[in-house]
């Protein structure tokens, strides 16, 4: 009998675990500072969150379908992907709680003791007890759930404490106890040269019992419910006369009471509880987890916030790295009519794009500036510096994409500022979600309009410009400002872009160019000429992409790929992706950017973009990327690219099985961690573009960014890491993190 091909493909869900998995395994990694690791510890759990507020939640909303949808790459249903992900989450959370015992021994040896309530000493029983009394029972609002007494609206993501209860006249009933978020999250207390910290949570738990005092308390825990947030505009716009900010606001409201998608319970599960609160709440047993780390994630952010606060502690922490500011006098408004520019975050400031707008605004040539929209800080000095115009007599156009999830809201309240200012907003397609980064500027100069034009692969956000590894390109070349002003005329036409030369505009002539591109690297290959093809994003599971990427690899195509999150698709599977090179790098910063490179040498072409290889991003949303022809700027993108390729601090490579091995530097080599590096990299990074821009010294760092590990120029020590290119960037440059 033929032996069935092995598949390439892997569901994206659980290839989602995996990444998660790679974030929480930075919370034992002993070179990553202790402060640090708590917060790694947080970001799995918050990550964890909105895996099944979101993804679980639409697995769930599958499975009550007739026609029950199945996954697009694997051909799981809902349901069968449920039953595999349930495990998988169990034996993660398993994991945290045990780092997080060792982040708490860690912790004590640094002076940060936790406070186990069943350990208590006389002196400190009284104390919290007191402390009980006097801060926390006045603001408590417990509720006796029995005949008389219906179930209460359980929040999303709120803490309670539930105990079963005992009357000798009314029998069984339950108390809850809403655990509520005005409540200081972390206590901390000194006692002489250690400080105590306790989480609230269970200083009520501790002593909560003796809220009922006419009843017998018998068995007690916390809990915490994860209620589904998938919502969907399409009921809502029934009704076309309904204003599509309203609908939203209203859509916000659902999404609180939406249907609960797991139970959290600590430390322990009494079963009479979880099977009362699995009847009420309808949650599977599969879908209830009981752990001993913190229920709610967000309490060890503040404990690593406090840890950096009290002072002294800065080895348990990353060394200071701030983005670098360009230096006095430039102005990036004035610099880009000379040449193409790149910026790179969080290694530089934003603070030049946010002036250049500021200098757009104020400039009496200039007649419009408009800008996608699709996550904006709290803060936003972008959105003010577009109001700032406005109010200059600009003509400012926003498109404002209010299903930026999360920032629903957000989005909402800023979109009505900029109304009120009189610019013009628009909120994009009914179909398909805008998640482009695109901003023209036109001006209009003896008679003639000119374009001022800028394209990225990060939201227009000064926070997390600090946090996620972006690229900000901006041109004056006229081709491609007429190409972005007809994607912001379709935008607002409610049309899509089919042409254009040097942009990618997804749906329609984003993906088809990329495959173009992989097609020309197949057929130089099947020339026997040199092929090569490299793709950075944050995740793929197109499967017309990922055949594609198998088909350049039976080509003799090299195929390396640097996927933060999802990858669907394995590596080195025998007669289908042995030329394929998969690894992910999850550190100190999210990799973000998103850069598409082809050939190598004079031949080579690259991309940059806002869109991944989801199917979402190919066919789902409006996605801008553009290509850069620029050839120092080309070469600066595959020169971060050869980096990366080269990490061993950072970086985990995916095996034949999908599994992921985290790469370790050769023998006698000093590790290269590309997110550190990079800092060096675009150190001079504000001065003109040359063709052949200066090496900087292998030692160059940032000035406030010490890195304990060596970062030097290094061989890679494997084939699988080293791809054989000619005319390839050899130096290492001096640079990082949803």
């Amino acid at each position: 009998m033929e032996k069935k091909p092995e598949s390439i493909f892997i569901n994206r869900e659980l290839s989602w675990l995996d990444f998660d998995s790679r974030v929480l395994a930075l919370a034992k990694e002993k070179t990553v500072p202790l402060g640090e690791r708590i917060k790694f510890a947080a970001i799995f759990g918050s990550n964890m969150d909105e895996f099944f507020m979101v993804r679980v939640g639409s697995l769930y909303d599958q499975t009550l379908l007739k026609n029950n949808k199945t996954d697009n790459v694997t051909h799981m249903t809902a349901a069968e992907q449920i039953a595999a992900i349930t495990p998988r989450v169990a034996e993660l959370q398993a994991k945290c709680d045990k780092y997080f015992q060792h982040l708490v021994s860690a912790l004590a040896q640094e002076g940060y003791k936790k406070v186990d309530f069943a350990k208590l000493a006389k002196p400190q029983e009284h104390f919290w007890k007191t402390y009980f009394q006097r801060e926390l029972l006045p603001l408590l609002s417990p509720q006796i759930v029995d005949s008389r007494h219906p179930f209460p609206f359980l929040n999303n993501k709120d803490i309670y404490y539930i105990a079963q209860l005992h009357s000798k006249n009314e029998g069984i009933s339950y108390g809850i106890v809403p655990v509520s978020s005005q409540f200081e999250r972390v206590l901390f207390v000194k006692d002489g040269e250690t400080t105590c910290f306790a989480f609230v949570e269970e200083l009520i738990a501790h002593y909560a019992a003796t809220i009922f005092s006419a009843s017998t308390v018998q068995k007690q825990c916390l809990f915490r419910v994860t209620r589904n947030a998938d919502i969907t505009v399409d009921e809502g716009m029934m009704d076309h006369d309904v204003d599509f900010r309203d609908v939203m606001s209203e859509l916000l409201k659902k999404r609180r009471k939406l249907a609960a998608v797991r139970l959290q319970f600590w430390p322990d599960a009494p079963q009479e509880i979880v099977k009362f609160l699995r009847d009420k709440l309808v949650v599977p047993a599969d879908r209830c987890y009981t752990q001993t780390s913190p229920l709610d994630s967000g309490s060890l952010f503040k404990l690593a916030g406090r840890i950096s606060a009290d002072g002294g502690h800065t080895a348990l922490f990353y060394p200071a790295a701030k983005p670098m500011q360009a230096p006095a006098g430039y102005d990036l408004y004035t610099e880009v009519r000379k040449h193409d520019v790149l910026l790179a975050y969080p290694y530089q400031s934003i603070r030049p794009f946010i002036k250049m707008l500021l200098r757009a605004g104020a400039d009496p040539d200039v007649v419009s500036i408009k800008m996608t929209l699709y996550r904006m800080a709290s803060d936003s000095q972008i959105v003010n510096a577009l109001i700032a115009a406005a109010e200059n007599g600009k003509e400012v156009v926003a498109m404002v994409e209010l299903r930026a999830r999360f920032d629903e809201q957000n989005n909402i309240d800023w979109s009505k500022q900029l109304e009120d200012a009189g610019c013009t907003v628009f909120y994009g397609f009914d179909d398909y979600k805008v998640h482009s980064k695109l901003t023209l500027i036109t001006s209009r100069v003896n008679g003639q309009y000119k374009y001022l034009t800028q394209i990225g692969t990060g939201n227009y956000n000064e926070k997390t410009s600090e946090l996620y590894t972006d690229l900000s390109f901006i041109t004056t070349r006229q081709e491609i400002g007429e190409e972005a002003s007809a994607v912001f005329n379709n935008m607002a036409l409610q049309r899509l872009t089919s042409e254009a030369d040097t942009m990618l505009v997804a749906p329609l002539r984003f993906k088809t160019v990329l495959l173009e591109e992989m097609d020309r690297q197949i057929a130089l290959a099947m020339q026997g000429k040199p092929a090569s093809i490299i793709l950075k994003n944050n995740s793929i599971n197109d499967p017309q992409i990922i055949d594609k990427i198998s088909e350049a690899s039976c080509a003799g195509v090299r195929v390396d790929m640097i996927v933060r999150g999802i990858c669907c698709v394995r590596a080195g599977v025998p007669g289908r992706t042995e030329n394929v090179h998969i690894r992910s790098l999850v550190g100190r910063y999210l990799e973000h950017s998103r850069i598409y490179c082809f050939g190598s040498g004079e031949a080579m072409r690259i991309y940059i973009a806002s869109g991944d290889f989801l199917t979402r991003n190919t066919e789902r949303r409006v996605e801008v990327g553009v290509r850069v022809d620029d050839p120092a700027i080309a070469k600066k993108l595959r020169g971060i690219l050869d980096l990366q390729l080269r990490d061993t601090v950072n970086a985990r490579e995916m095996q034949p099985d999908g599994t992921y091995v985290k790469v370790r530097p050769a023998e006698g080599q000093p590790p290269v961690d590309s997110q550190m590096a990079m800092f060096g990299y675009f150190q001079n990074g504000f001065v003109q573009e040359t063709d052949k821009p200066e090496k900087p010294k292998a030692e160059s760092k940032p000035k406030a960014a010490a890195v304990k590990a060596a970062v030097k120029p290094v061989p890679r020590q494997r084939a699988a890491l080293r791809p054989k290119r000619a005319g390839l960037l050899q130096s290492l440059f001096g640079r990082g993190k949803k």
